[in-house]
């Protein structure tokens, strides 16, 4: 599948004397559960709706676009000389299908209150860990590998139903693979979170790729990083698996911009073996 990293773009440097004009070229759509990228001059202040951006010292700055975004997105850029400028960028909507997981043990689709506490406890960890926003690491500017080759089993965006029971939307891609097959890293990134044994998603792990973008690989059979390591693209991460809410071996690959879920289908430049 094509890679639809959607890209904006202002000017690559500011002249000393800050005189000149500084061009500005946003894109003119986004999509549902895409990541946009750009560059504005270095001093810029850049906004979505209304909430800063976060830029390095060259100027990137990285956004997400959620799922259910159906209004446009309002990007403002005011470089450090001359004027700013304001943008509408419409959100091209996408169609998401229904998916009906059979076989999942009744206690973990319908947990009873005490496991539902854990669950909380443990998803609040794991949201915790997709908060960081560093701003001199750009590693999502690679350009993305699979972590593991295999059939794609679950979408990401689907409507989800567990037992006949309707859920959330799914909120990244399953990959089906055997049970032990290694896990890569589709980007470097810095170990953010790992867990063991999580009720929903038993072996997880948080990859940060930078500016707020991260990466988590769920239902683990074995982890092989530990928080604080530095990760190389494709170095092993782990090992696919079956563990937590899961009825088969399969890796389940999410993907963030701080709290927004993004397609882990659209970072990758071609489709699954």
């Amino acid at each position: 599948m094509s890679l639809l990293l959607l890209a904006l773009t202002a000017a690559a440097s500011v002249r000393a004397d800050c005189s000149g004009a500084q061009p500005v070229y946003p894109p003119t759509q986004l999509i549902q559960g895409g990541m946009a990228y750009g560059r504005a001059a270095p001093g810029s202040e850049v906004s979505l709706n209304g909430e800063p951006l976060q830029l390095s010292a060259r100027g990137d700055y990285v956004f997400g676009v959620a799922r259910d975004a159906k209004s446009n997105q309002v990007l403002k850029i005011v470089p450090p000389c001359g004027p700013g400028g304001e943008y509408s960028i419409p959100v091209v909507e996408r169609s998401f299908p229904v998916e009906r997981v059979q076989g999942v043990p009744p206690k973990t689709a319908n947990p009873p209150p005490a496991i539902a506490k854990r669950i909380e406890k443990e998803q609040a960890d794991v949201a915790a860990a997709r908060t960081r926003n560093d701003a001199d690491r750009q590693d999502y500017l690679q350009a993305f590998i699979w972590p593991v080759r295999g059939r794609i089993s679950g979408r990401f965006g689907s409507m989800r139903s567990y037992n006949g029971t309707p859920g959330s939307a799914h909120s990244g891609m399953d990959i089906a693979a055997p049970t032990g097959i290694a896990v890569k890293a589709p980007a470097a990134g810095i170990v953010t979170f790992v867990g063991a044994s999580l009720y929903l998603t038993g072996g997880t792990v948080v990859l940060d790729h930078g500016q707020g973008i991260s990466s988590n690989f769920l239902h683990l059979s074995r982890i092989d990083v530990k928080v604080g390591d530095r990760v190389s693209q494709s170095q092993t991460i782990g090992a696919v698996g079956a563990t937590g809410r899961a009825t088969g071996p399969h890796l389940h690959w999410g993907m963030n911009w701080l709290n927004v879920r993004l397609d882990p289908l659209l970072m990758l430049p071609t489709a699954s073996d």
